[in-house]
């Protein structure tokens, strides 16, 4: 039977989030939709870190046979998941800041058109 999640599709996935991704920003004038394009593409990376952590886990981990070498096996082999989880705090803080930023914008130009936001330069 053939596996659901091989790492071709799992690549074919992310680049295609990722080019999702950087059309919406790119591409559109909408502060939210260029937010959510943002964290579409923080999602392709972690998607690609998880496989390649996942790929790599048997790998590290075989053939350690004392406490030492398997503990640092252990933490080679995670490795992508650790950073998956750091991306998304950082994600997590980029959320809370644009939409501060949005909710400012909106309030002083009724609009959330990214056009507006250059207009507040000083």
């Amino acid at each position: 039977m053939e596996e659901l999640f091989t790492p071709t599709k799992v690549l074919i996935l992310s680049g295609a989030l990722m080019s999702i991704g950087v059309y919406g920003v790119l591409a559109r004038r909408n502060l939210i939709v260029m937010l959510m394009s943002l964290e579409m593409m923080l999602v392709a990376v972690n998607v690609v870190l998880v496989l390649f952590s996942r790929m790599h886990a048997s790998e590290g981990m075989a053939g350690h046979v004392s406490q030492h070498t398997y503990e640092a096996a252990f933490l080679g082999a995670h490795t992508g998941q650790i950073f998956t989880l750091m991306i998304m705090t950082v994600a997590a803080g980029e959320v809370g800041v644009g939409l501060a930023i949005l909710v400012a914008l909106y309030r002083s130009r009724n609009s959330i058109d990214v056009d507006q936001a250059r207009e507040l330069r000083l």
